[in-house]
């Protein structure tokens, strides 16, 4: 089994490496399908390995400067409180059936929207530069606030949202702003928000430790392939890929 779980963490940490997005939307069904984890297992233990992974991804960019600290404070006055009080509420309703279910579904379509973001990764500035003649940016504090609620809800329910849905949200409100600063300050609020979301589901017994730890023994060497890969496989063959990989793990949830 340690052996079957470094191979899963290798396998996704070099897609991550590739593609930048993927990881929990790529891990929890692999522990849902390879490894028969529960749902509400399967999600509090890929919270745990998203917030690992993407820890050194995130000191990185804040040591070379390209995160916008605003953004990311925004992000995370709206997603630890919708994060904390998610976990509350599945505290006071319990992880019955009904509960269950809402987890599964939330999955789903977690896995569904993640694959519409990375199909159309190319769009989203121009529909972001779209919506700014229309918002001031008077109101880009409040949508900022407004998007880390949706994604603390999400990323609670599913562990899916913080990477590829969190940084198309961020292009979508602040559509000038260049690759790098996005995408380390995606990933500098994607740590935190994880982290509470994980010790919430710890806190529900929700966690499979002896499965995380050789989930990440994987993951790091597979992270740095993947990283040297990118230069050669052409970017459209592996978003496709990875997007029908996506929707086809969505559909089978919901299903």
């Amino acid at each position: 089994m340690d052996g079957l779980a470094i191979a899963g963490g290798f396998g996704v940490g070099a897609i991550v490496g590739v593609t930048g997005v993927g990881g929990g939307s790529l891990m929890t069904p692999l522990l849902l399908s390879v490894f028969r984890l529960s749902p509400a297992v399967a999600i509090g233990t890929d919270l745990w390995f998203a917030a690992v992974t993407k820890l050194s991804g995130s000191a990185a960019h804040a040591r070379h400067g390209h995160v916008k600290w605003r953004i990311t404070s925004l992000l995370l006055a709206g997603s630890v409180p919708a994060s904390i009080m998610t976990v509350i509420l599945m505290h006071t309703i319990g992880l019955s059936k009904g509960g269950a279910s809402t987890l599964t579904f939330s999955l789903g379509i977690a896995l569904l929207l993640t694959a519409v973001v990375v199909a159309f990764k190319k769009s989203w500035q121009a529909i972001g530069l779209r919506l700014e003649k229309i918002i001031p940016e008077s109101r880009k504090p409040a949508l900022t606030i407004a998007s880390g609620v949706l994604l603390g809800v999400l990323v609670s329910l599913s562990s899916i949202g913080a990477g590829a849905i969190g940084a198309t949200l961020i292009l979508l409100i602040y559509p000038r702003l260049e690759t790098r600063y996005i995408v380390g300050s995606d990933i500098a609020h994607a740590v935190p928000l994880t982290l509470v979301a994980g010790i919430g589901h710890a806190t529900l017994g929700n966690v499979n430790w002896a499965l995380l730890v050789p989930l990440l023994m994987g993951s790091i060497p597979g992270i740095w392939l993947g990283a040297q890969l990118t230069r050669r496989l052409p970017e459209s063959v592996v978003r496709g890929l990875l997007c029908a990989s996506l929707l086809m793990a969505g559909w089978k949830v919901i299903h």
